[in-house]
């Protein structure tokens, strides 16, 4: 994998993150939860960039719980 891809896939990580960051919120629809078929999509697609990156639900889980924090401190 070239670099270029490399960063291609970091990108796609972090949308995702930034995705979920924005569910948890409830800020990214008006709706309280997203639709029932775009859920599956998102969750194979986060474990799928887990997978390649070789992240655990722990790692994934600290990331995320570090970027809340500080979201709530800035």
């Amino acid at each position: 994998m070239n670099e270029r891809d490399k960063l291609r896939k970091f990108r796609e990580l972090d949308d995702a993150f930034a995705q979920a960051l924005r569910e948890l919120d409830g800020g990214s629809r008006q709706a309280s939860a997203p639709p029932v078929d775009e859920r599956p999509r998102f969750e194979d697609r986060l474990h799928a960039l887990m997978s390649e990156y070789a992240l655990s639900q722990q790692c994934v889980l600290d990331m995320l719980t570090t970027l809340t924090r500080l979201k709530h401190l800035s």
